[in-house]
């Protein structure tokens, strides 16, 4: 067995050690009485390099040792039949290579009975044509005593299929990996050695790992096309492009996390005069953000009364809460630019700070439209007032989700807490919204480091000109 001998291996290395050292030393040391014109320093630097080379090479021997050893045991046995298996289940990527593998090594090479387990479906994947494994009791047997809560690990079969501890008494194996119980009949389980055990289980757990991860990438590929239409029809919801209007100069960025997004924007002309911006972000990600999204926009686009900020978030809170959706809800900011009275009159539900930056003696200042609504969504909104900022020729509205603002750096220091961010949108507030926009884009990847973002980034800036 592969145990005991490498035992014996390491009590020869150990005694072929101390020999050895013994060696150097009676022969070191004489000589070292002739080594008077040298230093007892370098004398004794000498005598260890040479027992450290001689140790190093009795290590390589020893490892060589073992490796045979080790061969000879596994594949010149018995235990060399769970070597083949476990050697080709290392490039096996399918239920259908696996059980051919099961077909060709235990059961027509190693004479084994095996049943394949789905406790956490509760069907049978594979049985071997014989009469133990096909018998409706051994399966009924195997399903009492071992449920799908069973704890994942290696175990030894008795006589009556329960687990036993005593390797003598054994008389199969089963693996346990993730709801999955492969259970292996075997009258001389006993003449495997115990070490390839533990190897095996790794292997048949990396299998289990490989099938799954390819079945969710197939899985995902038969989806690609649906997400893409997803996608394609969420940007149709957003503004193709910036619409025309009198004495207001508009720009936007879009950058989903992944192919669908719940941060949203959009421009609606109300009248000559007067435009409403909104720009927003759905909690979470992925296709219930999405869906909530397209139902946001979808509901301001139809309500009658643009006019009527407050019914508005009413209208979007009701809309959402009638999905049903858990822990959905929405931040947004409302805006209704008045080119006329030169005002915005807006509702912020808890958005990042919009901003207006404006035009003083002393070069360029931030105003921030502060928050005067809670979300909306999940939580009973109460009834709110907007509020109204005065504006000047010139004003830049900077509206952004939290992904421009919260992108880190490697020090982990958020964007918007720092100098650069209000050094860059006070000077280029000066530029076209375009503009703008690039330079803050700009400036969210070069502070990510060029990293992978974490976030959706999405903005939008409306500038009044003359």
């Amino acid at each position: 067995m592969f145990k005991t001998k490498k035992r014996v291996a390491d009590v020869l290395s150990a005694v072929l050690v101390v020999a050895v050292i013994l060696f150097l030393a009676l022969s070191i040391i004489p000589m070292s009485g002739g080594m008077q014109n040298y230093s007892p320093k370098f004398t004794w630097i000498t005598v260890s390099a040479l027992i450290i080379s001689a140790l190093l090479v009795l290590y390589r021997l020893h490892s060589r040792v073992l490796s045979k050893v080790r061969h000879d045991s596994l594949f010149k046995t018995k235990t060399g039949l769970l070597e083949e298996f476990m050697d080709r289940l290392k490039f096996c990527y399918s239920y259908d290579d696996f059980y051919n593998i099961i077909g060709d090594v235990l059961e027509v090479k190693g004479d084994c009975s095996v049943i394949f387990l789905n406790r956490t479906k509760k069907y049978v994947l594979y049985n071997s044509p014989d009469r133990l494994s096909s018998s409706k009791t051994t399966i009924e047997t195997l399903e009492m005593s071992y449920d799908e809560q069973w704890k994942d690990g290696f175990y030894l079969m008795g006589q009556n299929y329960g687990v036993v501890m005593d390797y003598k008494k054994s008389r199969g194996f089963f693996m346990v990996c993730r709801g999955l119980h492969l259970y292996v009949f075997c009258q001389y389980t006993q003449l495997f050695d115990q070490e390839i055990f533990s190897e095996l289980f790794d292997e048949y757990c990396n299998f289990r790992k490989r099938t799954s991860t390819i079945s969710d990438l197939s899985e995902i590929a038969s989806l690609s096309q649906e997400w893409q239409q997803l996608a394609t029809t969420q940007r149709s919801f957003l503004p193709h492009s910036m619409p025309k209007i009198d004495h207001l100069e508009l720009a936007a960025y879009f950058r989903p996390l992944i192919n669908v997004s719940g941060d949203y924007y959009s421009v609606l002309p109300i009248s000559k005069s007067k435009t409403l911006l909104m720009l927003g972000d759905v909690s979470g990600k992925g296709l219930a953000a999405a869906l909530v999204m397209g139902l946001v926009m979808n509901t301001v686009k139809i309500l009658e009364d643009k006019d009527d900020l407050p019914g508005m978030i009413k209208a979007v809170d009701k809309a959402i809460k009638g999905m049903h959706l858990q822990d959905k809800y929405t931040v947004l900011f409302i805006g209704i630019v008045d080119t006329s009275k030169m005002t915005i009159r807006y509702i912020n539900a808890s958005m990042s700070d919009p901003l207006i930056i404006t035009k003083s003696p002393a070069g360029y200042r931030i105003k921030p439209l502060t928050s005067n609504c809670s979300v909306v969504g999940i939580i009973d909104v109460p009834d709110v007032e907007p509020d109204e900022a005065k504006l000047f020729r010139g004003d830049v509205i900077f509206m952004s989700s939290d992904g421009v603002s919260e992108v880190m750096d490697d020090q982990g220091v958020e964007l918007g807490d720092t100098e650069l961010y209000h050094d860059t949108i006070t000077k280029s507030a000066a530029k076209h919204p375009k503009e703008f926009v690039d330079d803050v884009v700009n400036l969210v990847m070069s502070y990510n480091g060029n990293k992978k973002l974490h976030d959706d980034v999405t903005m939008m800036v409306a500038k009044v000109v003359e």
